[in-house]
């Protein structure tokens, strides 16, 4: 499994709360399981504990998309560093689920969860991906999408670094009000200049010269 995968765990955690719009979804152990995917060993050690040490970690993992997204790599990495610090990885080479024609184990890196509590293994594994999406493919990469309110926390994975949005409902829905945007400014631009042709025919006309 190649380590920027990780990276996913990140992007879980930030979506689970929308602060424009002022929902959270991280409200029990079970969203913190939910998270962690259903064969994880750290998921059955999370407490109810947990969920508050879950919404400070997804706090500081947004602040590095958001610094992202503002242009500002530098404090982006610092953000990311201070979580890598704090929240070490414990990486396996690994062989499971993956075999070459002769039936041997494909080894490949693998990050061992946590011993000592759901926060800490989960806040290591999503630091660390972070961390290879990031080194490997740029800041760049990291971005919160532009349709208003969302600001879901996205990974840009297109060829030519386009992305802009978290999904393609996202996309449609700023494309139409873009577009219900400019046929409001052309609609206004006609009546504008409609009355401003009355105005001046009504100045040039006989009739204005009595």
């Amino acid at each position: 499994m190649e380590l920027a995968h990780y990276s996913d765990f990140a992007v879980r955690l930030v979506n689970t709360e929308e602060p424009a719009r002022g929902k959270d979804s991280l409200t029990s152990v079970e969203v913190i399981r939910e998270l962690f995917g259903a064969s994880a060993q750290a998921a059955r050690r999370a407490t109810d504990a947990d969920v508050t040490r879950f919404r400070s970690v997804r706090g500081r993992l947004r602040a590095v998309f958001a610094a992202a997204d503002e242009g500002d790599e530098t404090r982006a990495v610092d953000l990311l560093n201070s979580l890598l610090l704090e929240f070490p990885v414990s990486p396996q080479i690994s062989g499971h689920d993956f075999r070459d024609d002769d039936g041997r184990p494909k080894w490949h890196m693998h990050l061992a969860e946590h011993p000592s509590n759901a926060t800490a293994g989960y806040a290591a594994i999503a630091a660390m991906g972070l961390a290879v999406h990031l080194t490997e493919y740029g800041v760049d990469r990291l971005g919160l999408c532009e349709a208003a309110p969302c600001r879901n926390a996205y990974l840009d994975t297109s060829t030519n670094r386009s992305r802009r949005y978290c999904s393609d409902r996202c996309a449609t829905r700023a494309n139409v009000a873009a577009y219900r945007a400019r046929k409001r400014l052309e609609s206004a631009d006609r009546l504008h200049s409609t009355g401003r042709t009355a105005v001046s025919a009504q100045e040039t006309s006989p009739s204005a010269d009595r």
